[in-house]
């Protein structure tokens, strides 16, 4: 792992769902005072790093690939499952993220921290609950195809986050490059998957058709939250990038309050308890014992003597 030297820099995002516009839902170490300094030298790294690394760029497609099979399974799920189910346990993202990256960057999480997680999970669901209100239209749903569709989705989301935190932070390569990198794979990924599915569409009507500026200011807005989610991985972690999300979905339903009149329920209040409660808990600094434990042994070392 590299360290956190450099300036800030920011970097590109990366949209999940439907047509992917943005690519690399990434953080790294910022960029090097090299590429930030001269033009030429970060042409030089994108040479070097993108055109001339096609090993580096199948590597990240890796996480490109494994958040578009996520995505389908999400639609999936959600299309074989009642609303209030989906929502429970697609949360249970959440987790898995803690649990990959346990595994996979051989970190160790305290009890206390593990508890913040659940409740994380918890809150965000209460969150969004919404009760289930009677429908006349029968939808024919398979549950079974539904549960194996979110568990497939819930393990996509959990290892792609944190196997590209392993490949930001293994390397030295800048933020911009690695963005870069994330970007284009992500395109081809994603054309891949809308040639597939509206080809047709797209000759008869063309590729941006419907495209307003509200859609444009939206995949704005998508972009810059994926730049911030960048930065987040960078500094911190894909877990702490959870968290990040949580209080962004309760401070965006507390602004539709003042802006749409949304009422509040007693689930919602609840949940946001949740959250600003698991959030303080993950952030607590953890108890040294080493001190404890080595005061322990020199006590145990005085009895035997006597």
């Amino acid at each position: 792992m590299t360290t956190r030297g450099g300036p800030w820099c920011p970097a590109l995002g990366r949209g999940r769902g439907g047509r992917q516009f943005r690519a690399g839902l990434s953080g790294n170490h910022g960029c090097p005072e090299r590429e930030t300094g001269s033009l030429g030298r970060f042409k030089a790294s994108l040479r070097e790093n993108v055109l001339g690394s096609p090993k580096e760029l199948l590597k990240l497609s890796v996480p490109s690939l494994v958040y578009a099979v996520q995505n389908n399974m999400a639609f999936l799920a959600l299309s074989n499952l009642d609303a209030a189910v989906y929502q429970v346990t697609y949360q249970l993202k959440i987790p898995c993220t803690a649990l990959c990256t346990v595994l996979m960057l051989n970190r160790t999480l305290s009890k206390l921290q593990w508890v913040s997680v659940f409740m994380l999970c918890a809150g965000v669901t209460l969150v969004q609950w919404k009760p289930a209100q009677a429908t006349k239209v029968v939808v024919e749903q398979n549950p079974l195809l539904g549960f194996g569709a979110i568990a497939i989705a819930v393990l996509c989301s959990g290892f792609a986050g944190v196997y590209f935190e392993k490949v930001l932070k293994s390397s030295d390569t800048s933020l911009w490059v690695r963005n870069i990198q994330m970007y284009l794979s992500g395109i081809i990924v994603t054309l891949v998957g809308v040639y597939l599915s509206d080809g047709a569409e797209i000759k008869e009507k063309g590729f941006f058709y419907g495209y307003t500026y509200y859609v444009w200011f939206v995949i704005f807005l998508a972009s810059v939250g994926g730049l911030y989610t960048s930065v987040v991985v960078k500094y911190t972690d894909n877990i702490m990038k959870g968290f990040s999300a949580a209080a962004a979905i309760v401070l965006s339903t507390i602004a539709s309050v003042m802006l749409f009149g949304l009422q509040i329920t007693l689930t919602f209040a609840l949940g946001t308890l949740l959250v600003c409660v698991s959030i303080y808990l993950y952030g607590l600094p953890r108890q040294d014992t080493t001190s404890i434990q080595q005061g322990e042994i020199a006590s145990k070392e005085r009895v035997i003597g006597v």
